[in-house]
């Protein structure tokens, strides 16, 4: 079977025990997200904006669970103080999945500005970022981050781009 830039995003989370996801909605993170709503050992929590699933995925770790958030980069900017007064102040960890819409390829013209800002406001926060390109190291990398956030104590984030979505594992066309 011939998996997809999306599964092995998904094989990932669950090898990292990830068990608490909290989501915004984007086309790219479609098929992930019908994956963790067909998982029950998943709890999935859509939100309408991003700030508020952080807020909820702190009280989930505080209850012992293993969250994530899913969203788009413009989220990123949404979210600046509650990153910065909530999770970095009181060390929550969080791996972020973020599709990294306004990349190369992209196809809508409003999403570029926020493009060139997302690795901008990740650093000026301090947060740990890894731009995931290839397919055939997602499942790894997204367990690391895990382990990664787990450690310090504080969010890290995964930026998927547009053209991460149009690749199948073991593809080495870009």
């Amino acid at each position: 079977m011939l998996l997809d830039s999306t599964d092995v995003i998904y094989n990932g989370l669950k090898n990292a025990g990830i068990n608490f996801i909290v989501s915004v909605p984007c086309a790219n993170l479609k098929k992930l997200l019908n994956l963790i709503d067909d998982d029950d050992d998943i709890k999935h929590v859509p939100v309408t904006r991003e700030e508020e699933g952080f807020g909820i995925c702190a009280g989930a770790y505080m209850g012992g669970m293993k969250p994530a958030i899913l969203m788009q980069n413009s989220g990123v900017g949404n979210s600046v103080n509650v990153l910065a007064s909530l999770n970095k102040l009181y060390n929550f960890p969080i791996l972020m999945i973020i599709s990294h819409r306004g990349t190369f390829g992209e196809g809508v013209y409003g999403q570029i500005p926020m493009s060139k800002a997302t690795t901008k406001v990740l650093d000026s926060l301090d947060i740990i970022y890894h731009k995931v390109d290839n397919p055939n190291d997602a499942e790894e990398i997204v367990e690391k981050a895990w382990n990664l956030s787990k450690i310090s104590e504080e969010p890290i984030a995964l930026l998927f781009d547009i053209n991460y979505w149009k690749r199948s594992v073991n593809d080495e066309k870009i």
